[in-house]
């Protein structure tokens, strides 16, 4: 039937546009794929920037005083008020006028962009514009894409391709997104152009990480139906990475698409110096209406007096003698309000708009701003905030990939209760020496190897494709391994499996469903059955996999404070010690752990998850709880520390904000003792700092107990500088029910370090 577009809660998208044939079918209506950011077109620039201009309490009080002039007999001529104000709009008109033919330019260079169509056959090249909901979309290595797609096939056999999302919310790690197995198998046009399959998915939202849909694919005798996530769609705005090229259906199209959506408004910003002027010009408004009462009052008590009431240099006309009292009043009223006039200036306003527009090409010449590596120089979108800039309070920064390098590196481990450091190639206990009799043992010990296997398995890296084509992979003739190149969406994981395969278990690639180690030099094949994705609130990640000998094994690995509380057995207490010794030393850490499954917990997990994967509502909370119910009993492994090198200069860049009265506030989801460690070593946190600390709170009563206890500390040592350091749990305590005592706190800390928070409470604060 007829869907009117938005009504429904779900899209359905023909692939390749092929409508059902049978009845009247009406295809739902989708935006077009121009993206707009502009304000103004040609034909409502002149209302619309004029209806936006005399919003501004000076503008139209100049234009009201231009009118009254226009009016009545005016001892001023119109054309004092009138030119400057004329000035001011036109060019205020102008400085818009260009800043949005500056966007319309952008938005045509990306709307007019060559794209490569599947269309009856063969590829066509049209411009991004014209891509419609439904076409089928080519995107080559290194391109960005064009709209919101969902993956159908790659170059590679298994459909998997890496993205890279930087450019929308700053993360430069590689994501693998992975197309369903039917669609992956048709790698070329012709294949693709046979396709029948239809996508239902949910409308558009602005939330880049949520998906929901389905794929129905028909072939011959059969209908099947797949569910579709996140890791099937690919954004716009993002870039191809370490692929040749993809197919995709496109599903959100321009303005509807998640990028766009994410755009704020362009509403005319206000800088608080604007404001100030706009509240003192109120002020004046009042001063410049009593005086005009004033004096004509005081007109008419002069006037009383007979003989001046006309004088014989000032005789009335006809007209004057028989005018109304009232109207005269206010005639004389109006007269002195022109007169008084100056009181309020316009050649302030005109002043600062020219000092606006022509300082944001200053901002454009400085060489302190200029990037020689790009060739860049600083660009000013818009030049009404270009004093706001001096006036910056607060900074808030991520700290992976901001303040560090997010290159990671392995420094050590703890495997069932005993801590390991990697000395030359192999795992050592802590208190070995290389040339102890036994620092040289070759061969790993059962548990040692059963960790290193987790490591191994339960992650998301992939292996450089250039280096898997050879019969044996990347082993030479004799039998010496070259190092493989990984590439990971996390970089912690491509640290942990290189440590790994530096030790003795080396991850040597997926083929097919199956994930295949070598432990030893001696190959094993896992067939990998399930992958319950790492998400934000869980903390974790974690596979089902088959081990050779045909054991059913979840192998889970995520933050101390999601894996210890569901761990029964292990060395839970030792380990624990070992994580916040790693933590102390700002190392970012991981817990490892397993569980083995009997043949029907199995089979009662394989449908439980089948069935939270397929539904259509509320599949993220039906995962959730499946996960949680396989998440559990699990034995403890142990734990590993890896370290995240600082960027360059961040001690430097922070020393000069502080120096600049700046406030830097640091949001990061590792743990308590890892974040303070690396705000020490960036000079975030400094050693004469008095560190003061609300962690750990599970109630509300408590919370607030401490933030007073808190606020009066601060008050009695207002001597020496305070840092702050909040964790997600007492963060959200905190704003919801004392956020004014919570901000009294913070003000009064020069930093202030928020740790273990998830991205929605990064955005909170």
């Amino acid at each position: 039937g007829f869907d009117p577009p938005h009504q429904s809660d779900t899209r359905t998208i023909y692939i390749a546009n092929r409508f059902p044939q049978h009845g009247h079918y009406v295809p739902q209506k989708f935006a077009d794929n121009r993206i707009i950011s502009s304000k103004y077109t040609v034909w409502n620039f002149v209302p619309k920037n004029l209806f936006e201009q005399f919003r501004r309490v000076a503008n139209f009080y100049f234009l009201i005083i231009f009118l009254v002039q226009l009016m009545i007999d005016t001892p001023t001529s119109p054309i004092t008020s009138g030119l400057p104000l004329f000035f001011v709009i036109t060019v205020t008109a102008i400085k818009q006028g260009y800043e949005d033919w500056l966007r319309h330019k952008a938005d045509n260079e990306v709307n007019g962009a060559p794209v490569y169509v599947v269309r009856s056959g063969g590829l066509v090249k049209t411009r991004s514009k014209n891509i419609r909901v439904g076409d089928i979309v080519r995107v080559a290595k290194d391109e960005t894409f064009p709209v919101d797609l969902v993956l159908l096939s790659s170059d590679r056999v298994d459909g998997s391709c890496h993205v890279t999302t930087a450019s929308l919310d700053g993360e430069t790690n590689l994501k693998t997104h992975v197309a369903v197995p039917e669609t992956a198998v048709l790698q070329s046009v012709a294949n693709l152009d046979k396709l029948v399959a239809v996508i239902e998915c949910q409308q558009p939202e602005a939330d880049l990480y949520r998906f929901v849909g389905r794929i129905t694919i028909s072939q011959q005798t059969e209908e099947i139906v797949r569910p579709l996530g996140p890791e099937s769609l690919l954004l716009r705005g993002a870039r191809l990475k370490n692929t040749k090229e993809i197919f995709g259906v496109a599903v959100y199209t321009g303005m509807e698409t998640k990028m766009a959506l994410n755009y704020k408004s362009k509403s005319q910003k206000r800088s608080a110096v604007e404001k100030s002027m706009n509240s003192f010009l109120i002020i004046y408004l009042i001063i410049l209406l009593f005086e005009a009462i004033l004096s004509t009052i005081l007109k008419y008590a002069w006037q009383a007096e007979e003989k001046w009431d006309e004088p014989w240099y000032n005789e009335k006309t006809e007209h004057e003698r028989n005018s109304s009292k009232i109207l005269r009043f206010i005639s004389d009223f109006l007269a002195f309000l022109v007169l008084y006039n100056f009181i309020i200036p316009i050649s302030l306003y005109v002043t600062v708009e020219m000092q606006k527009f022509l300082g944001s090409f200053f901002i454009g010449w400085d060489l302190d701003l200029y990037h020689e590596e790009t060739n860049q120089r600083a660009q000013v979108n818009t030049s009404d905030l270009n004093e706001e800039l001096g006036q910056v309070e607060y900074v808030f920064t991520d700290k992976t990939g901001t303040l560090t390098e997010n290159e990671m590196q392995f420094r050590e481990c703890s495997i069932n209760g005993i801590k390991y450091q990697e000395i030359n190639g192999k795992l050592t206990p802590e208190g070995f020496s290389e040339d102890s009799p036994d620092g040289n043992r070759h061969s790993l010990m059962k548990e040692e190897e059963l960790f290193l296997k987790a490591v191994c398995l339960c992650h998301t890296v992939q292996i450089n494709a250039d280096q898997t084509d050879g019969a044996d992979g990347p082993w030479h003739a004799n039998g010496i391994a070259s190092p493989l190149e990984y590439y990971a969406s996390s970089p912690d994981e491509k640290a942990l499996v290189e440590a790994a395969s530096r030790v003795g278990v080396v991850f040597t690639g997926t083929s097919g469903n199956s994930m295949e180690i070598k432990s030893l030099g001696k190959p094993e094949r896992y067939k990998l059955l399930h992958v319950l994705e790492f998400d934000p609130n869980r903390r974790r990640m974690s596979v089902i996999v088959e081990s050779p000998s045909g054991e059913k094994l979840l192998f889970t690995k995520g933050a101390e404070s999601s894996i210890l509380p569901r761990s029964k057995s292990g060395e839970i207490d030792k380990t624990r010690i070992h994580v916040d010794e790693f933590a102390l030393k700002g190392l970012r850490t991981l817990c490892v752990a397993y569980r083995r499954f009997t043949p029907e917990e199995y089979q009662e997990i394989g449908k439980r998850l089948h069935e939270a994967r397929t539904a259509l509502q509320q599949r993220e909370e039906r995962l959730a709880d499946v996960f949680n119910f396989i998440e559990r009993d699990l034995e403890l492994l142990g734990a590993t520390g890896v370290e995240d090198k600082l960027q360059e200069k961040v001690q430097e860049t922070i020393e000069a904000l502080r120096l600049a009265g700046i406030k830097v506030w640091v949001l990061t989801g590792d743990k308590h003792e890892t974040a303070v460690s690396v705000s020490l070593s960036c000079g975030h946190f400094h050693r004469t700092m008095n560190i003061l600390e609300l962690v750990q709170h599970k109630s509300d009563r408590t919370c607030a107990e401490q933030l007073r206890q808190l606020a009066k500390r601060i008050k009695e040592d207002h001597v020496i500088q305070h840092g702050l350091v909040v964790d997600g749990t007492s963060l959200s305590l905190a704003l919801r029910e004392h956020e004014k005592l919570f901000m009294e706190v913070c003000k009064n800390c020069s930093a202030v370090l928020c740790c273990r928070m998830a991205p929605l409470q990064k955005a909170k604060v």
